[in-house]
């Protein structure tokens, strides 16, 4: 269970807080520029983190999966607080997946393309999906902090 827990951490920390940096501090940054340089700054910035988020997601399920069969037994032996977390986890995946598969490369064309309006469209769908996913993730990292010492 510890390495689980571990890597389970690792892998809330690096995506959630990898979302809260790009929307609650670079993302007001990039407001304030040009929408030339704006956009190639977002693409290089996912095209670094989007590898990381695959990877947390891949130590996620493992973690919490292994977690979940091998040391509580399955989904009977698992509290309420795990049901949420897998739950809310599987629709923040899905979510990204949408992200990943569609706007995004979307994003990524539009600007092979040279066509900035259509790529600001993109970045904006994007930034609305990464919004909720992050107000989803503070939430699931509440619930796996304290939802052990619920009643």
């Amino acid at each position: 269970m510890t390495i689980g827990l571990v890597v389970h951490v690792l892998g809330a920390i690096v995506w959630v807080g990898g979302m809260f940096f790009a929307y609650v501090v670079l993302r007001p940054v990039g407001g304030e520029m040009e929408p030339g340089p704006r956009l190639a700054l977002w693409r290089g910035v996912f095209r670094r983190f989007f590898p990381w988020v695959w990877a947390s997601i891949l130590g996620l399920l493992l973690s919490g999966y292994g977690m979940l069969f091998f040391g509580l037994g399955g989904f009977a032996g698992a509290g309420v607080h795990v049901h949420l977390m897998q739950a809310i986890g599987l629709v923040m995946i899905a979510l990204f997946l949408h992200l990943y598969y569609a706007p995004w490369r979307r994003l990524q064309r539009a600007l092979d393309q040279g066509d900035p309006a259509a790529a600001a469209l993109q970045l904006g769908q994007i930034r609305r999906i990464v919004a909720i996913n992050l107000a989803l993730g503070l939430i699931t990292s509440a619930i796996g902090a304290g939802g052990r010492y619920w009643g």
